[in-house]
């Protein structure tokens, strides 16, 4: 089995291993206490923590331990806007952020905050320029914003360091989500406050980090006790702790000639797949992106159909198609691009990969794919209405998709396009949300004008060009 799925989690790096034994047999008493074994946990946490704060770039008594990388986003977000509650109550953050950023948003607009989304382009960039104009935009003072470092979904790599300038030159703290990229290196620029989680760098999963520098406004969520400085209460994971110090140290050390190796391996993913399977958007940034990542979206394929088709071909591969998730919404990181949503698949290639390996899934993957379009296809197209005058050009076809999944609607449009001459409309009727995406998505692949949406709900009007 190939495991190409190292974006949502390693498994545990082998110094992991042998640091998480030590400090189980080291580190089991309270680090709080001054007796003999208490002062030796004390000493394992210490140690890990000046290990991973020389990791980040900060001082070891900015850093402190939480039990996951989403506990770290959450007590981010909530400490600091409530450090800088006084100056204002307006959070921004980037429309492709991780879902524990998005969340904590939508918890500080429930308690009567405000929040802003501050747009990308087509590569999930986020541009300075956007950030200085949402600032400049708000309805009162800023007390936050939220960037992350790379994308989870697609890999785009953010200008971390000129957004850090943005927030300095405004006064506003920048809360910078590192999850995905602290192992390959630090986080550029004069960010105030970063999270991570473990086991994105082959560290034990429930182990996360939030460093917060000197000079942020910090107000630690309710309850506090004495524990890591106040900010995470509860008995530290000392074991858990010191393998993911030691295993991001140790991730650091091969990072370089692995990102140089996996980005070869990323080109050829990024090159082979649109010359091998037809109707394939690669997406992302194609130059300013994570070593090991790759996201590409394949037209008339079901999301969840072609990861489990992948599977029994012994591919382990991730999405963010609507139709891998149990709500059927696009991917929120998608969506904000513009980019196509269906057939979605992310290939994240862990350290170790070989060729042979990535060679392999391209081989598989155009039967794979032709295999899932065939299943999906359905027999008949939706009802269509027979052409008619359209007020702005000749004649008009109706097609009604109403109640049919992705990737169904872009299906039949594709089958429908031709009984129109060039130059005429179709109106497809359509209440899957994902074709608000996916149907403008399909005309810039296809080279056909997508004019809109009518104002009756649901009709998209798409017109034939060739």
């Amino acid at each position: 089995m190939a495991y190409f799925d190292a974006a949502s989690a390693l498994p545990l790096h082998p110094i992991a291993q042998q640091a998480l034994v030590a400090a189980v047999e080291e580190g089991w008493a309270d680090p709080a206490r001054p007796h003999r074994e208490g002062r030796r946990a004390r000493l394992l946490l210490d140690a890990a923590r000046e290990t991973a704060a020389d990791a980040v770039g900060c001082r070891p008594d900015e850093l402190v331990f939480t039990s996951s990388g989403t506990d770290a986003l959450h007590r981010g977000v909530a400490g600091a806007l409530a450090g800088r509650a006084r100056a204002g109550r307006h959070l921004l953050v980037s429309a492709v952020e991780h879902s524990a950023v998005l969340l904590a948003a939508e918890a500080h607009g429930a308690a009567g905050g405000t929040v802003a989304e501050i747009p990308v382009d087509r590569l999930g960039r986020v541009a300075p320029d956007a950030v200085g104009a949402a600032l400049g935009a708000a309805p009162g003072p800023t007390a936050l914003v939220c960037v992350q470092s790379a994308n989870h979904e697609v890999g785009t790599v953010q200008p971390v360091a000129e957004i850090a300038e943005r927030c300095r030159a405004a006064g506003v703290p920048l809360l910078v989500d590192a999850a995905q990229s602290l192992g390959w290196g630090r986080v550029p620029g004069d960010w105030s406050l970063l999270a991570a989680s473990a086991h994105k760098w082959g560290g034990p999963g429930g182990v996360g980090l939030l460093a917060v520098r000197k000079g942020t406004r910090f107000a630690p969520p309710a309850p506090v006790d004495e524990r890591e400085s106040g900010r995470v209460p509860g008995f530290e994971n000392i074991p858990g702790i010191v393998a993911a110090a030691a295993s991001l140290r140790a991730f650091r050390q091969e990072a370089e000639a692995e990102a140089a190796r996996l980005t070869g391996l990323v080109e050829l993913i990024r090159h082979r797949v649109p010359e091998l399977v037809p109707d394939v958007q690669v997406v992302g940034d194609p130059t300013r992106r994570l070593p090991h990542l790759v996201t590409f979206s394949c037209l008339y394929v079901d999301g969840e159909t072609l990861l489990h088709a992948l599977d029994r071909a012994e591919f382990s591969v991730s999405s963010g198609s609507s139709c891998t998730s149990s709500t059927l919404t696009p991917s929120h990181v998608l969506r904000a691009m513009g980019v196509l949503s269906e057939g979605n698949v992310r290939v994240s290639l862990p350290p170790g990969t070989r060729r042979d390996e990535v060679e392999r899934l391209l081989d598989v993957l155009p039967g794979v794919v032709a295999e899932v379009r065939a299943r999906l296809a359905p027999p008949t197209g939706g009802a269509v209405t027979a052409p008619a005058e359209a007020d702005d050009g000749p004649a008009e076809l109706v097609l009604d998709s109403m109640g049919r999944l992705c990737p169904i609607p872009v299906i039949e449009l594709a089958r429908a396009i031709d009984r129109v001459p060039v130059g005429s409309t179709i109106t497809v009727l359509a209440d899957d949300v994902a074709a608000r995406l996916d149907i403008p998505a399909w005309c810039e692949l296809r080279g056909h004008e997508y004019l809109g949406e009518l104002t009756t709900e649901f009709a998209h009007r798409v017109r034939r060009l060739h």
